[in-house]
């Protein structure tokens, strides 16, 4: 099941977002968006338009969207991640409309490129989830399956079968595996 690239696009934003949380990822510090500079870092990454005010409220509003989005990987049913889906819908003034900029061609936002960018995010994430529901795609939303991870994926390969975030766990587990192996060879006479 291949996304619309908008889909794609609000599916991995959303995911890179919560993933900037603290405790997300075993090798991250802490908190990877407490300034001003970080925030218009993420933003150079995931390509945002519109509105950015660069200020501590647009910050505090934007790292306050991450745990509502992180509800929805971790919701235990459909039903409840559609709840958290219109709430983030119906909170965020959702208006959805046609659009064709930067070479992308015709994709939907649900917001006015002026909205505060806190609320942009909401929506276009929200506007993402609304597109894997009623794909019955939902499986394509994990947290990472290394035990010291809680980062949060979308799974966007044909065959559905990744398993790690974007963190580099896959490797370091691969890593890790390929080095028991080589001690266990030695070992052995």
């Amino acid at each position: 099941m291949a996304f619309a690239h908008d889909t794609n696009d609000a599916l991995r934003g959303a995911a890179a977002l919560v993933n900037t949380a603290v405790g997300a990822h075993p090798d991250s510090d802490g908190d990877t968006l407490t300034t001003t500079e970080q925030l218009e870092a993420f933003l150079g990454e995931w390509a945002w338009t519109g509105r950015v005010d660069g200020d501590e409220r647009e910050l505090e509003e934007v790292r306050s969207l991450r745990p509502r989005l992180r509800a929805l990987w971790e919701a235990g049913t459909e039903e409840e991640c559609v709840e958290l889906v219109n709430d983030l819908l119906r909170t965020g003034a959702a208006l959805p409309q046609l659009v064709d900029h930067d070479g992308y061609g015709w994709h939907v936002h649900a917001t006015e490129p002026d909205a505060p960018l806190a609320r942009r995010m909401q929506v276009e994430a929200a506007m993402g989830f609304v597109d894997v529901l009623r794909s019955g795609e939902r499986s394509r939303l994990r947290v990472c399956e290394a035990d010291d991870c809680d980062d949060v994926l979308v799974d966007l390969s044909r065959n559905r079968s990744k398993r790690y975030c974007e963190g580099g766990c896959g490797n370091r587990l691969a890593a890790a595996a390929y080095r028991a192996r080589q001690d266990g060879a030695t070992l052995e006479p």
